[in-house]
């Protein structure tokens, strides 16, 4: 009887430290490459490379269009504010972004004599952009920022929204990331 049970209870020993060394074998954090992040040479060297391409002579031209030297303007009229993540008054101009945007949901407003686009980016649930689908034309309103950017194909800065708000009451907030950046 002695034997029948050493020869059940063996196998299960033999397997069950099989399973507990093979589990800690895939713990071991792998030794793949990670992608290193290019130093200031290298970053200087991609975008001269880059600059040399046909999207990078556009892009080139127009900063130093007209056009381009407003934008950049009138980014530099609240680099401060976005830098601190302060309170910006804004009025609304229009409840629509130019013809042909891909920025999601937002609106176009006025802030210190400036146009800029104030977008909040793409709906991921119905009622996230709810509160904001109330602002109406000539609506005074405090937003927040932590970035501002441009593109050719748009004449105005793009401001990103994170928090907004009217009356004192706050219309809509960004959530944090959830990967931590």
């Amino acid at each position: 009887m002695k034997k029948y049970i050493y020869v059940l209870v063996l196998p299960l020993v033999v397997i069950s430290g099989l399973l507990f060394a093979n589990s800690k074998i895939n713990n071991v954090p792998s030794k793949k490459a990670s992608p290193k992040p290019l130093t200031a040479a290298e970053r200087k060297a991609e975008l001269k490379r880059w600059e040399a391409t046909p999207e990078g002579i556009k892009y080139l031209n127009w900063k130093a269009s007209d056009a381009g030297q407003k934008v950049f303007a009138s980014t530099a009229k609240i680099s401060k504010q976005v830098t601190t993540y302060s309170n910006m008054e804004a009025v609304v101009t229009a409840l629509s972004l130019p013809p042909g945007s891909r920025l999601g949901f937002g609106v176009m407003v006025k802030i210190n004599g400036e146009d800029y686009i104030l977008s909040f980016g793409l709906e991921s649930s119905k009622n996230e952009f709810q509160q904001l689908r109330s602002l109406k034309v000539n609506d005074k309103i405090i937003i927040r920022s932590h970035y501002v950017s441009h593109a050719p194909k748009y004449a105005y800065p793009i401001i990103a929204g994170d928090y907004a708000e009217r009356d004192d009451k706050m219309l809509y907030k960004r959530a944090p990331r959830k990967d931590g950046c």
